[in-house]
């Protein structure tokens, strides 16, 4: 029996999968498809700061790992990887502050952003970032509580829903 978590990853998956192959088939091969989906666990507590235009935006880190074990030794291994990912999409801001703490098991799915920065000595330096931006992403939690995930294809509380079948 699949846990809950692994259910939703499954969905995700999948949908991902006919996300791609409609791209694919859409901007044919001269085109170009930037998307990156994670899963993994919060390095540390998501820091929601407001922007100049007074835009929240959130920050935190994610650890991706994977083990196994070594062919020549019978070793246990593992390896993680660290990545930083940049919210900006609202709704998924909200979600991020009220309910993701560090150690949290998430999805994200965002594109990758590489800005340019000065350090104090005044050299350039290049920081590449998953970025969710509205309409361009999502962000799942997937510790088990289905009520607090956060869509951006998902209508809002405050829609109508009158049971239809919206085919």
């Amino acid at each position: 029996m699949l846990t809950f978590a692994q259910q939703n990853i499954a969905v995700w998956i999948k949908f991902s999968l006919l996300v791609i192959i409609t791209a694919k088939r859409s901007i044919g091969m001269s085109g170009s498809l930037n998307k990156v989906i994670l899963v993994g666990n919060l390095g540390n507590d998501p820091e929601v700061r407001t922007a100049p235009d007074q835009f929240q935006v959130c920050t935190f880190s994610l650890a991706t790992s994977r083990d196994w074990k070594d062919r020549n030794t019978g070793e246990q291994k593992s390896q993680s990887n660290w990545h930083s990912v940049v919210v900006w999409e609202p709704n998924a801001v909200t979600y991020s502050k009220n309910f993701l703490k560090k150690g949290a098991k998430v999805y994200v799915e965002g594109k990758l952003e590489t800005r340019k920065w000065q350090d104090k000595s005044g050299a350039d330096r290049y920081t590449t970032e998953v970025v969710i931006r509205q309409n361009s992403g999502q962000l799942v939690g997937l510790d088990g509580r289905e009520d607090i995930s956060f869509d951006e294809n998902k209508p809002s509380d405050n829609s109508s829903d009158n049971g239809d079948v919206p085919f």
